[in-house]
């Protein structure tokens, strides 16, 4: 039995281009993650009785953005566990994979929303993608798992028949 890679080329990295415009569509997925975190926050201070025009502690605002890293730490854990690939990843032909060519760990999936944050915020991580011989970015460096370009769909002929 042969393996899957040995009858197809290897998919390439996808780029840096790509990955910017599959992180800007998602954010705008985010935003709606946000929108409804914020929310269920606001519902949460009020069944709780607390004066809606008073400061948060700052204890509460901490727990609060964990609270909203951790939703949208879970649209990506999801999204990669499930399929290797955000909606903006889709749409834009990119798909995360082990380098085995495997989907990532729940473990891989959860380390990468830890280190690719901060790495890209500061857009090195990102940057790193024109220094590498792979076109890897840093956080695919630190986890193991690469961002590759998924070939387009091949589009299937018009049936053979005349319309009459």
């Amino acid at each position: 039995m042969s393996s899957p890679s040995s009858s197809t080329p290897p998919l390439e990295s996808s780029g840096i281009t790509r990955r910017i415009m599959a992180l800007i569509y998602d954010g705008f997925l985010l935003l709606g993650v946000t929108f409804g975190y914020g929310v269920f926050v606001w519902v949460l201070r009020r069944l709780s009785g607390t004066d809606m025009l008073s400061a948060p502690s700052d204890i509460s605002q901490i727990v609060t953005l964990l609270g909203l890293y951790g939703c949208c730490s879970l649209f990506y854990v999801w999204s990669w566990r499930k399929s290797g690939q955000t909606l903006g990843m889709k749409s834009w032909r990119i798909q995360l994979r082990n380098r085995d060519g495997s989907v990532p760990s729940l473990q891989t999936c959860l380390l990468r929303c830890l280190v690719a944050p901060p790495l890209n915020l500061g857009i090195f991580g990102l940057l790193w993608c024109l220094l590498d011989r792979q076109g890897d970015s840093l956080p695919d460096r630190l986890t193991g798992t690469r961002s590759l370009l998924v070939p387009k769909p091949v589009k299937r002929a018009a049936s053979s028949g005349n319309p009459s």
